[in-house]
């Protein structure tokens, strides 16, 4: 009986590893992008500095630069594709582009459908005011106007904070230019957005706006691909620590916003870092206490982990 079991366990594990060589083996997404010799990226084209057009209309912006990058070591071509934002997904599933890469924030909900590379940036969603604007915090636009892009993650921090967002009159815009646009002439009295977006636009306009201290979200930008489509992932997630590792990805970053903000690639250093302040913390402490210490760390991990 016990021979049989451990045949049957032997047989179980053998048809598993059986189906995960399968899947690997169908995965051709890497390889149908070398073959046909580029890489169609979907963007907002109205997303500074991430991706937008310049006096030329040409699309430039920090994520095209990071991918271009990638697919110059790649060896393929970057195709921009701009995209309605709020069928970002669709344009994705559908095939009509590659990936979605243009300050792309790394949702729960989001993950459910498509598989995301590391996270490179960190991002807050700010409110946006007017200079002679009297809101101070959050409870003092209640009856306000608040502008907020179709589609993005500005929509989804509002849905997780509803007490906040049943107390403004939401109105959704094409894009965040549109909307700050309208906040100047007075249509708006705020606009929730990206502080990435916010800052760089407080550099490039002479328009008297400020940002509330109380903010509405924390969040991370990823690349997004179609779920199955792992061994790109996996390359562009290999090439992008490639060029954290080598300079190549704070040259970039200081290019558009005047230092390395960049995130990808550094977890593990800090990760070696506390390990090695952990193991002094070892040799100074008993069993119970280091085990009290390792568990508030969990703890504080899981409170700050989280467009």
């Amino acid at each position: 009986m016990k021979k049989f079991v451990s045949l049957l366990l032997a047989l179980v594990l053998m048809l598993t590893c059986c189906a995960a060589f399968a899947d690997a083996a169908s995965d051709d997404s890497l390889q149908k992008i070398l073959d046909k010799g580029q890489l169609i990226m979907g963007l907002d084209d109205s997303f500074p500095p991430m991706g937008y057009r310049d006096e030329n209309g040409e699309i430039v912006g920090f994520d095209v630069d990071v991918a271009r990058e990638v697919c110059n070591r790649l060896g393929v071509e970057l195709v921009l594709q701009p995209i309605s934002w709020d069928a970002k997904v669709l344009e994705l599933n559908g095939g009509n582009i590659d990936c979605i890469w243009n300050g792309f924030t790394i949702t729960d909900e989001l993950k459910e459908q498509l598989t995301f590379s590391e996270p490179y940036l960190a991002n807050t969603q700010v409110i946006v005011v007017r200079g002679d604007s009297e809101a101070q915090t959050l409870a003092d636009l209640a009856g306000k106007n608040l502008g907020v892009q179709a589609g993005s993650s500005a929509v989804v921090a509002l849905d997780a904070n509803p007490e906040f967002r049943d107390s403004v009159t939401v109105n959704e815009f094409k894009d965040n230019m549109t909307a700050m646009l309208d906040l100047e002439n007075g249509g708006l009295d705020a606009v929730l957005v990206d502080v990435i977006v916010a800052g760089y636009y407080f550099s490039q306009h002479d328009s008297d706006f400020r940002m509330l201290d109380e903010a509405l979200a924390t969040e991370e930008y990823g690349v997004g691909f179609r779920k199955d489509d792992l061994a790109l992932v996996n390359k562009v997630n290999e090439l992008l620590n490639e060029m954290a590792a080598d300079g190549t990805l704070a040259e970039i970053s200081t290019k558009w916003f005047s230092s390395d903000i960049t995130i990808i690639g550094k977890d593990a250093a800090e990760g070696d870092s506390a390990e090695t302040a952990d193991a002094e913390t070892d040799g100074q402490t008993d069993a119970a206490d280091t085990t009290a210490t390792d568990d508030e760390a969990t703890d504080a991990d899981a409170g700050t982990a989280e467009e």
